[in-house]
Order: structure tokens, then sequence, then C-alpha cells
């Protein structure tokens, strides 16, 4: 069940750079205990909505919130309920793993018994116990993945934003981020997450919102968007590609088979 109040909006958002216009006036809410699934072909205004739901880019106009701070006039309660977890891990090269966790937990101001348990936790939740103790620029892609989720999980944020987080994991690792976010919803968090593996979308996701070319153009439950399709599109991928112009080249990959 979520929430009546939404722990993440959008209202009228814009972002433009110079004359190109990469989100244009994008409404949306997330809220507590739903998983929000935001996709979109490349270059249609997802990483910039995201980066500026989580205030590392400033809007040019509209208003975002987040647990209902607004992130341009309280950046700092905003950030402070929120984790985020980009596409490119960019983690601090020269710790290690555990020292990262802590750090993070400093940063929240965490309580040090209460961050350095928080710490070993996610640490064996995430298979890094063994490679605790190494820096992270030793650490693989899948490595520094789960890194970066284990500091975005050690306030236990009330939203969570991720961007394409299972790019690079194993199945198992996949599958573990999978359970997490269901199991962080399930207490009243608001998960947002892009991705362009659309079976995960549609599996994992309460609702969906479909951004292209930097509109909003679809947004609600697996069935609310199967009435925005065409008669016969029943999966995510083929509202999808119905919606974002991309049904053509599905024709063209099945003929060329």
């Amino acid at each position: 069940m979520t929430d009546a109040t939404p722990l993440i909006e959008t209202i009228d958002l814009v972002k433009s750079y110079g004359d190109k216009l990469a989100v244009d006036h994008v409404s949306f809410q997330v809220y507590g205990g739903e998983i929000f699934g935001f996709l979109g072909p490349n270059g249609a205004g997802k990483t910039t909505t995201i980066k500026t739901i989580v205030g590392l880019l400033r809007p040019t106009s509209g208003i975002v919130k987040v647990a209902g701070y607004d992130v341009v006039l309280e950046p700092v309660l905003a950030k402070a309920h929120s984790g985020y977890v980009p596409d490119e891990p960019n983690l601090y090269a020269k710790l290690t793993g555990r020292e990262l966790l802590r750090f993070v937990g400093d940063l929240y101001g965490l309580d040090s018994k209460q961050a350095a348990h928080r710490s070993e936790e996610l640490l064996r939740l995430f298979g890094l116990t063994e490679a605790a103790d190494e820096t992270t620029d030793s650490y693989s892609h899948g490595m520094k993945q789960k890194a970066s989720l284990a500091a975005a999980l050690v306030r236990d944020p009330k939203v969570l934003v991720l961007d394409e987080p299972t790019v690079g994991l194993d199945p198992k690792s996949a599958r573990l981020i999978k359970d997490l976010l269901r199991q962080m919803a399930g207490r009243g968090a608001a998960v947002m997450l892009s991705t362009h593996i659309l079976e995960i979308a549609q599996n994992m996701c309460d609702r969906i919102g479909i951004i292209n070319q930097g509109k909003l153009i679809a947004s609600g439950t697996m069935d609310e968007l199967r009435s925005l399709g065409q008669e016969g599109e029943s999966s995510l991928e083929d509202i999808f590609l119905g919606l974002t112009g991309g049904a053509e080249f599905a024709e063209i990959a099945e003929v060329l088979k």
C-alpha cells in the first residue's frame, strides 16, 4: 500500500542547456511504498531528470521536491532524506569499502556505532566482506556498483533513486538488488529507477513513466499503459516501442532474422 503524500514530486520541471530543451514541463509523483520505473530512449531526458531530483543539476524552471523538501530552496534537507546510485559508480578511489561506508555514515550524522554496524551488515549482504579492506579502485565494475548501492543504503533513506542499477551485475547480484528494492518499498520508502531492461521494469515496478524527447508521454500501472497502446500490445516492450516510435525498428529486426 502506498502513502498518500508523494516522496518525490516534479511540477512542470524544465531543464535546458542553451537552446536545447532536455526536460520539457515534466510532472509526476512517486509515493512511499512503491517502485516507480522511469523509461525512455537514449537522450530522452531520463538522466537529466534524475540528476535534477537528486540535486546534481539545478532546474531551469519548475519545482522538484524530495520528502516534501524543495531541492533548490532546501537542498541539504532534501539530500539528507535520499540516496542516489548513478549508472557509473564514482567512488573515493583510495578509501577501502569499509572506510567508504563509514565515511558516508558520518556525512549523514549517524552515530559511529550505528554506522559501523550498518556498514558491516551491508558489506555482508553484498558479498563484499572479504574485499572490505581493499581500496575501491581495485574493485571490479560489479563490486563498485554494489559498493555504491551499499553507500546509498547506509542511511536507510526514505527516497532511493537509481540510474541503471543492474548494469554490469551478475544474475545473483541483480536478483539481490531487486529483492532489496522491493523490501525498501515494503517498509514505506519511495524507489525510483531508470532501466533499459524492460522486463525488469515490468516485473518490478508498481507504476511506470515513459519520457521521450524531454516530455513525459505516459505514466501509470501496466494496465493503464496497456490502455494507451494499440490493441494486442500487452508487454511493456510493445507498449514502449509503440509510444516512442521504436516499433518500426522492431519490425525491421524481425524481417532480418
